[in-house]
């Protein structure tokens, strides 16, 4: 191990940073749906006897299939990608639950964590001089803390801030275990129940004394320009900024070119690094996107070419080959730029 390699990996992360942008992988749903699977690749060897139906719970195939994850994180690797994500976005206990599945969401994340970091060593080992990156993946899940399912009953929750912390910390430990470089809490569309991932995360950073980067990216949800719990870019960076960020950003619901003024807003006042990993344009009526690579990359050169962002990446729709020109562009622009300090969002 060289001396470099063996820096702890946010001082590494820090120094490539500063030289290029690095380049997040692409979509892992979309990438699965290139397999002709059926309701016993998501049983495989572990959930033979589950008495509801699994397909289409792809957090499964990191036990179940986990050739077919690794291939997928090779294919992105292959174009230069520098970070692979963990198929671990409905891993917790609480979007577990409607499948009866709350009992292996740790060996879910670890098979997750694990099918990425054999990829990302297997591709440094190739590229020696591009190290690759496990980024574990925490979702949102499928519960608001903020806002109440029922519109007669403003009090309602279906979910407490401790019951989303519990959960948090159980996958994050796990994809700890399982050997990722990062925490990404990711697709935020209420920021509480981001702020109890970051409480979390941060708690076991702590507890470990562990150097574990922590990325946070939102989803603005339409037209509104605001999360669904409401908040603007800027009052989203200003509610986590305590979080000891690595970085901040968006990623899903808007193509590129609805995306560019939300990310210019979180350049605007971030002063951590900023991500964004835009869809492949907006969903037909078949919720299939159309947009090919080059168009995506047309809409994406903004980003770089004005020097909002660190790092940039792919979402819903996304392919190796969408991603093989986002990181052409990349390569020709330098990174942005952190701020020295917070601009007050008022």
């Amino acid at each position: 191990m060289t001396a470099a390699n063996s820096a702890p990996v946010s001082e590494r992360l820090h120094q490539i940073l500063r030289q290029r942008v690095m380049v997040l992988d692409g979509a892992m749903g979309t990438s699965i749906q290139g397999y002709p699977l059926d309701e016993a690749d998501f049983r495989k060897g572990h959930f033979e006897d589950h008495p509801s139906p699994l397909k289409g719970n792809n957090d499964l195939l990191s036990l179940t299939r986990p050739d077919i994850i690794e291939q997928i994180h090779d294919s992105f690797f292959a174009v230069g990608c520098d970070f692979a994500c963990t198929n671990a976005f409905s891993a917790t206990t609480i979007a577990q639950a409607d499948y009866g599945l709350e009992y292996a969401v740790r060996d879910i994340n670890i098979a997750a964590a694990q099918c990425a970091r054999r990829s990302a060593d297997r591709w440094t080992e190739k590229t020696p001089d591009q190290p690759r990156f496990v980024v574990g993946c925490l979702g949102p899940t499928n519960r608001t803390a903020s806002i109440s399912p029922d519109v007669n009953d403003p009090g309602k929750r279906l979910v407490s801030f401790d019951d989303l912390v519990t959960a948090y910390r159980q996958a994050a430990e796990a994809l700890v275990e399982g050997g990722v470089d990062i925490i990404m809490v990711e697709t935020v569309f209420d920021t509480l129940n981001a702020k109890a991932a970051v409480f979390a995360v941060l708690q076991l950073k702590q507890e470990r004394g562990l150097d574990l980067p922590l990325m946070v990216s939102g989803t603005i949800t339409d037209a509104s320009g605001r999360t669904l719990s409401g908040q603007t870019p800027e009052a989203f960076w200003v509610s986590l900024q305590h979080g000891e960020l690595f970085s901040i950003g968006l990623n899903c619901a808007l193509g590129a070119e609805d995306m560019l003024p939300h990310i210019i807003a979180l350049d605007k006042h971030a002063d951590c690094l900023v991500s964004a990993h835009p869809n492949a344009g907006l969903p037909n009526e078949f919720g299939e996107y159309d947009q090919d690579p080059a168009q995506m990359a047309a809409q994406v050169e903004p980003f770089l070419a004005e020097g909002h962002v660190n790092i940039i990446g792919g979402c819903c729709g996304t392919t190796p080959a969408h991603l093989a020109e986002l990181k052409a562009l990349a390569d020709r622009y330098t990174p942005r730029q952190p701020k020295a300090e917070v601009v007050d969002a008022d």
